[in-house]
């Protein structure tokens, strides 16, 4: 909508100006500042720049008084700009945003650009949830919050945003084309495979369905990127509860890809464990077991050799819980 657009670009029309110390300004020179308590003999004294002593000073001083004006939000604005993930000035800022009854979307473009200069930052996040729930409008949040994963897909405070609307506001409808574009640019965002099973958990059922949609799907990605541990696991949490050996074409499908010559650890890691669940269900043919630990010796010996002990112990656990006979020593 036309209104959305014009209240998502409103700017507030400040310039860089030459700061002015709050001691030195004739509006403020009723209050008395207050310095910060260190106690009689600090360890270690922190060396606060003359400006941030000026702002927390005046800062506390309205805090103490619980001045409720325009200046006392100028003044969370100075304050947040020097230490931006200072929570008592963002409670502050928003009990004064309440009591001066302020324009909350001049606000949001204000915390906008906040966050872009601190995209890792807890309390600026959390602020901009408080307007959000305060508007009752979520309708910004999907894009802001991609916005911000295209500077840093790994953003754990944009993923937490972006997951808390969805579910709060039942927005799933297209986030899953949201994920798919993600995972076309790169395949091996780790970050986008959890989220895709975050959306697919919350807004669907692991109906049989869903689950040989999400197979098929994870299946094409590997088949790309075999290495991409990544899809290996998305691929694990979708079939929880689920015995991967006995679900259709997935022994077939993996030894499809071993027989192509495909030697990533993650596949050889899955067809052992394909193998156990089918040794735990009782099969009676002890060329499962062979070739679990055959297996294993490959990724001990050449395919993965950094971890060399794991696959060793994993054999002979196998060799343990379903041979025959006692393992070598």
């Amino acid at each position: 909508m036309a209104g959305e657009v014009d209240r998502e670009s409103y700017s507030d029309g400040e310039v860089d100006s030459p700061f002015t110390m709050y001691k030195d300004r004739d509006d403020w020179k009723d209050v008395t500042p207050l310095p910060q308590d260190d106690g009689p003999n600090p360890v270690v004294r922190i060396a606060y720049s003359e400006k941030f002593q000026d702002v927390y000073n005046y800062f506390r001083a309205v805090l103490k008084t619980d001045e409720r004006s325009e200046r006392a939000l100028q003044l969370t604005k100075d304050a947040a700009e020097l230490n931006p993930a200072n929570y008592t000035v963002w409670h502050y800022r928003q009990i004064l945003l309440q009591a001066l009854n302020k324009d909350l979307w001049e606000e949001m473009q204000y915390i906008r650009g906040v966050i872009e200069d601190n995209p890792k930052n807890y309390q600026v996040w959390h602020h901009r949830r408080l307007l959000v729930e305060w508007l009752k409008d979520p309708s910004k949040e999907l894009r802001f919050t991609s916005s911000i994963l295209q500077m840093d897909a790994k953003n754990y405070h944009a993923w937490s945003h972006r997951q808390w609307v969805l579910s709060t506001y039942n927005l799933w409808e297209k986030e899953l084309e949201y994920v798919d574009d993600l995972l076309e640019e790169d395949v091996r965002n780790n970050s986008a495979w959890n989220h895709r099973y975050y959306v697919v958990s919350r807004s669907q059922e692991f109906s049989n369905e869903i689950v040989e949609r999400e197979v098929r799907y994870t299946f094409a990605k590997i088949k790309k990127a075999p290495n991409n541990e990544s899809a290996w696991n998305y691929l694990r949490g979708i079939l929880d509860g689920r015995d991967a050996y006995s679900y259709p074409n997935m022994m077939e499908t993996c030894q499809e890809m071993y027989d192509n010559s495909i030697r990533s650890p993650y596949l050889l890691g899955f067809i052992i464990d394909m193998y156990e669940e089918m040794l735990e269900g009782k099969h009676e043919d002890q060329t499962i077991l062979t070739k679990a630990v055959d297996m294993c010796k490959l990724l001990s010996d050449e395919i993965d050799p950094v971890r060399k002990e794991y696959w060793a112990y994993r054999s002979r656990t196998l060799v343990i819980k379903y041979g025959s006979s006692p393992p070598e020593s």
